[in-house]
């Protein structure tokens, strides 16, 4: 529901901050699509068998869930712009690493780096989102993660030609590093430069998620584990499972890709409708039908149409846990660092659990599970319900009570216009 005031146009320097959020979320997602295009090119290059790389590639969701607990002491510091301009810019010059590493050892160590900047970035663009979305009264979570799926597609599909032409990954990666870490810096004048009250302690640079966090980081975990379930395992099972070519197999990842991007860019409608609990009951219950669809029939059209529902109906469980997140506590960052590493869990668990149930009994059986999971996301919405009060926003118009509020004991350097 929304309020009259949410209608009115934002004031300019919050339209900028929102757009300076947003391609920020797009620059994050771009570097990721960037390294996924190339782990061939770096696998060859190093002589890596298919289980060494696999190790590797453990190391960056360990490295983030190691150092998210710090984006929020690095915020304290040097207030939310300088910090996001740190780690978003780290994140994106340590892309150019992997494709410079001479062997496993120092893959590793540059996969943890990888994942510890980008861990730590996402933590401070998500509070960052969180207090843009309080500042103008309505959603927008949902869309700035869409523009972080968009930024995957940019880098990947500039990944592809360049894979394809033989370009050297250490010349792509380092090109591409370079170009997101200028975008980045000028970008990043744009967000807004929260800084402590004068009195607010630091918060500790590791402790244990908040209870709150855990309950929330639930139902992200199982989203999450749907996500990287269906994306890495449903184009397996197109090929295994209804028999489908290579080519048709391939159809399945790019349903849900695209639907699951799709459904995040306009999932702040629906959430503005609908509210963000009715919203991701509403989604489970789409993925659910989607499972169904995939367990149910071993032919083709139907599977894809299933993991295309999937994707459609997972999209927005992740931006309204962090945004949910946001409001919980008086250390924002805290309990989304909390919900991150429950999330980056899930999605390092999902794809090995499904091949550990379909080795002990079928692929059919790992996506019950799967199905049975996103139940628990009508089952748990619950806990993403907003306060019900309708706090005032910084621009001192109502807010309502599905916009996250601004976080707490913290203030803007520059006054709204």
């Amino acid at each position: 529901m929304t309020s009259p005031a949410a209608d009115r146009p934002a004031a300019p320097s919050i339209r900028r901050a929102h757009v300076s959020i947003a391609i920020a979320f797009a620059l994050h997602g771009a570097a990721s699509g960037t390294f996924a295009s190339r782990i061939p090119w770096i696998k060859d290059h190093i002589g890596l068998s298919a289980a060494a790389l696999g190790l590797a590639l453990v190391c960056p969701a360990l490295g983030s869930s190691l150092t998210m607990p710090l984006a929020g002491r690095l915020m304290h510091r040097f207030g939310s712009r300088t910090a996001l301009r740190i780690l978003l810019g780290l994140w994106c010059a340590v892309l150019s690493l992997p494709a410079l590493a001479p062997g496993l050892p120092w893959l590793c160590l540059a996969l943890l780096l990888f994942g510890a900047s980008a861990g730590m970035a996402d933590v401070v663009m998500n509070a960052m989102g969180v207090e843009v979305e309080g500042r103008k009264g309505k959603s927008i979570m949902s869309g700035l993660h869409g523009m972080w799926s968009v930024g995957t597609l940019i880098g990947a599909a500039i990944g592809v030609p360049a894979a394809h032409v033989g370009l050297d990954g250490r010349v792509h990666l380092g090109v591409m590093a370079a170009v997101l870490v200028i975008s980045s810096y000028f970008v990043c004048a744009g967000v807004p430069d929260v800084h402590p009250e004068a009195d607010e302690e630091a918060p500790p640079r590791f402790t244990l998620p908040p209870r709150a966090a855990l309950v929330i980081g639930a139902v992200g975990f199982c989203g999450v584990f749907a996500e990287g379930g269906s994306s890495d395992w449903c184009a397996v099972y197109l090929r295994d499972v209804a028999n489908a070519s290579p080519g048709v197999a391939a159809l399945a990842y790019t349903a849900f890709a695209c639907t699951m991007a799709t459904a995040r860019l306009f999932g702040d409608i629906a959430v503005r409708r609908l509210g963000a609990v009715r919203t991701v009951r509403s989604g489970g219950v789409v993925a659910a039908v989607g499972g169904t669809l995939v367990v149910a029939s071993h032919s083709q059209v139907p599977a894809i149409i299933g993991f295309a529902l999937v994707g459609i109906g997972i999209s927005v469980v992740v931006p309204l846990c962090f945004a949910a997140a946001g409001r919980r506590g008086p250390v924002p960052s805290q309990a989304i660092a909390g919900v991150a590493t429950v999330t980056y869990t899930s999605g390092l668990v999902a794809p090995a659990a499904i091949g550990g149930i379909a080795g002990a009994s079928s692929l059919t059986v790992s996506f019950i599970l799967v199905t049975v999971l996103t139940l628990g996301l009508v089952a748990g919405a619950g806990v993403l319900r907003p306060p019900a009060e309708l706090p005032v926003s910084s621009l001192g118009s109502p807010r309502p009570a599905d916009a996250a509020a601004p976080p707490a004991a913290a203030r803007d350097s520059r006054p709204a216009r």
